[in-house]
């Protein structure tokens, strides 16, 4: 049994949440002046090569505005067994909660899709690679089911053919900040069931991201927006950060040739412009910089088979 949303201003706001994509719905309700009464993130943890533990970024954020944090979400019911009036709401917190919770606090979920399409863990870099042509955001009334629940509100927004993951993400959180403020500010009228066939947005792999040349021109640089593509040269492992699609040349499929002092790499169907590239060990650079400095030669290619 779900808790009932509030059909009125809720009282205060529970704000469960953990990564980066999470920092600016936060932000946003914090400024809007909404009560947020507690922040419920991740653990502290090793988020980079050092040895040192760091906060997650939402509890960076929480901390710098004094705002009360835990990690653990048996606070959270305390807190609304005390004051009924209080509503959760949800961005990238990446935990399930218990049918004890979901009784207790009403709470919303801001997703990054057009639900019931690319529920799961990342949904803006499957509707990318996937060549989706629009996608949105939807607030959804948080259930057993993970982003099954009824719709609240959505909203729909075109993907550029060459628009990245993080320029996508920051357009969402745009899309989505109305919608959340809507919500603590007044309340819910009604919601709506999700309407359609449900597509799981599985986690991104490395082998999501590791260019095959065999395929199209397309596909590659829809690999190389969601970020981190990669392949091999001579041996050694090669980040593509930015590239485009370009007409009027003819490669090989992997073939790599500077062409007017521009890397242009042949596919199955198609070439791309390689602009922004990171040998391992190495500085970002032009593309054009470590073509030369790899001395690759006529009619090299990618190699496919490196592990």
């Amino acid at each position: 049994m779900l808790a009932p949303l509030p059909i009125t201003r809720p009282r205060q706001i529970i704000f469960f949440g953990t990564p980066d994509v999470a920092v600016g719905p936060f932000r946003s309700l914090v400024a809007s002046g909404v009560s947020v009464a507690l922040v419920v993130t991740g653990e502290d943890k090793r988020r980079g090569r050092g040895s040192e533990v760091s906060p997650s970024p939402v509890k960076a954020v929480a901390v710098e505005l004094g705002i009360p944090i835990s990690h653990q979400v048996s606070d959270a019911i305390e807190l609304a067994r005390k004051q009924p009036e209080t509503l959760g709401v949800v961005v990238a917190f990446g935990h399930i909660f218990s049918d004890e919770a979901l009784a207790i606090l009403p709470m919303v979920n801001m997703h990054y899709s057009l639900l019931p399409r690319w529920r799961g863990a990342a949904p803006v870099e499957r509707a990318i690679l996937e060549g989706d042509r629009e996608t949105g955001v939807s607030l959804i009334q948080v259930a057993q089911q993970l982003d099954a629940g009824n719709i609240i509100a959505q909203a729909t927004t075109s993907i550029s053919l060459t628009e990245t993951l993080t320029e996508l993400r920051s357009r969402l959180e745009a899309l989505a900040e109305p919608l959340l403020l809507e919500v603590c500010f007044n309340g819910i009228a009604s919601t709506r069931p999700q309407v359609g066939e449900p597509v799981v947005a599985r986690k991104i792999t490395s082998s999501d991201v590791r260019l095959s040349f065999m395929g199209s021109a397309e596909q590659a640089c829809r690999q190389i927006r969601v970020g981190g593509a990669f392949s091999f040269v001579k041996g050694r492992r090669l980040k593509v950060l930015a590239a485009e699609l370009v007409s009027g040349v003819s490669l090989a499929a992997g073939e790599i040739q500077l062409v007017n002092g521009k890397v242009m790499v042949g596919c199955g169907q198609g070439v791309i412009h390689l602009q922004t590239v990171q040998l391992e060990g190495k500085p970002r650079s032009k593309a054009s910089s470590w073509f030369n400095g790899a001395r690759i030669n006529a009619g090299e290619r990618f190699d496919e088979r490196q592990q």
